[in-house]
């Protein structure tokens, strides 16, 4: 066993937070929140607003613990450090099993579907090649590509992370003020802006806004990822702080101004209808071309990131004493500095979540049970943070009251917010998604009970 190094300064774990979260959410979920505002442009932005509003207050939350605690995995550590060892347990236990894995999955299907669209064209959007062999093949591709640059060689990770924030930002931003100059010139935006009275549009209310807020929940999510890598941040309760703060900035403001721009360059039935990437095409084939390539990079970023995490996650319990195994997966190669067994492990889970998603989601495996693994395990954790949150605000008497009032309680509306907007969009489904979670979590807690059971007796 050995410990991880610090190896990644400001500037990368600021491109963490900002590269692990921008990727395939704001061009996959984008059509999302047309279809859930019903065409309600106005409705739609005030939705992105809203979500990355939370995002900023649970992590300026976050930031504040990540200046008091720092050990092997932000968010467990946070927990330990204020609900205590039991409760932090079943955290990192949600997140190495159902959170981590099941967002890869889904994000390496995303970036799959984008590689298609971009050899053969937004039209090939159909769904046999979008849920056929081929995307099946470059999907379960990509994950093990994303393993092997994460588990063999850290370091160039590291730097994927940090170029690919660069690439990804070039489409976001050129589509944001190109589109946006364009929408204006051309009064697209006007007309999408202008609900039409008596339309489905204009029908559009708080029960539509909510759920639109729930779609950008999985294009937001992904920043508490990078308080996985404290242990490897240079000066982290400095540096950790400053990269959640600054990378959430950055992030809703792209966010915002790309959903207005793709709003200059397509009416929102045609948008809503082919997706928000038919946009590009106002450009030409070529740059379309060229735009969904730049995608394809910005997936795969987020991808890595999302890996980054899940190559760690059964780790930081091994690291603890805790879950499957904790000799097998606290191990630290020599050579790499990364825990290969942990990392294995994460792909075999990401392989699993992956058959659970296509299968459910566009296969019809498991009929009317089956649930949507892009959103609810990320709605989730939103609840778990509440318990931490409070029991910061209480055993934290040396702080200012905006430190250790003010901001917690904005994080915690915005996990309440989360919740609701679950419900308003996903519905009786939730309840087929609790019957697992809470399988999951009494699986996790046989293995505390074995752990506990072992430590006994050594004693």
């Amino acid at each position: 066993m050995g410990e991880l190094k610090k190896k990644y300064g400001l500037f990368t774990a600021i491109c963490m937070v900002v590269g692990i979260v921008i990727g395939s959410g704001i061009f996959f979920k984008a059509q999302d929140v047309l279809e859930e505002t019903l065409g309600n442009s106005t409705l739609g932005v005030l939705a992105w607003i809203i979500g990355g509003g939370v995002m900023i207050a649970v992590a300026a939350t976050f930031s504040i613990m990540a200046t008091k605690y720092a050990k092997v995995n932000g968010v467990v550590d946070y927990a330990e450090a204020t609900c205590g060892k039991g409760y932090a347990y079943y955290i990192g236990w949600f997140l190495s099993v159902v959170y981590y894995p099941a967002m890869t999955s889904v994000l390496a299907w995303v970036s799959a579907r984008y590689t298609i669209v971009a050899v053969r064209g937004v039209d090939s959007l159909s769904a046999e090649a979008m849920f056929g062999p081929e995307c099946i093949t470059i999907a379960a591709f990509y994950l093990v590509l994303m393993f092997f640059i994460n588990s063999i060689a850290p370091k160039l990770a590291g730097k994927l992370q940090v170029s690919t924030t660069l690439i990804k930002l070039v489409p976001i931003v050129f589509i944001a003020l190109v589109g946006t100059v364009i929408g204006l010139t051309n009064s697209t935006l006007a007309e999408n802006f202008t609900a039409v009275e008596g339309s489905a549009t204009a029908e559009a209310g708080l029960s539509e806004l909510f759920a639109a807020v729930c779609c950008t929940a999985f294009a937001y999510e992904g920043w508490i990822i990078a308080t996985s890598i404290n242990a490897e941040i240079k000066d982290a309760k400095r540096n950790l702080p400053i990269a959640l703060i600054v990378g959430t900035g950055i992030i809703v403001l792209a966010y915002v101004l790309y959903y207005v721009g793709v709003l200059g360059l397509a009416d929102t039935d045609t948008l809503m209808s082919k997706g928000t990437t038919e946009a590009f095409k106002y450009f030409g084939n070529t740059v379309a071309t060229i735009i969904n390539f730049l995608v394809i990079v910005s997936c795969l970023g987020t991808l890595n990131g999302l890996m980054l995490g899940c190559t760690r996650g059964i780790y930081s319990l091994a690291a603890r004493g805790e879950g499957i195994s904790p000799d097998t997966f606290r191990q630290i190669d020599e050579k790499t500095n990364m825990p290969h067994n942990s990392a294995i492990f994460a792909l075999l889970l990401c392989g699993l979540w992956f058959a659970y998603f296509m299968g459910g989601q566009f296969f019809g495996w498991f009929g009317k049970y089956a649930f949507d693994s892009s959103e609810l395990p990320i709605i989730t954790v939103y609840p778990m943070y509440i318990p931490i949150i409070i029991m910061f605000m209480k055993k934290e008497r040396d702080l200012s009251v905006a430190r250790r009032f003010v901001i917690p309680i904005l994080g915690i509306v915005g996990c309440c917010v989360m919740v609701a907007a679950s419900i308003f969009r996903h519905h009786d489904t939730i309840l087929y998604y609790l019957i697992v979670f809470v399988a999951v979590m009494a699986l996790g807690a046989l293995f505390n009970y074995l752990n506990s059971k072992r430590k006994m007796e050594l004693k």
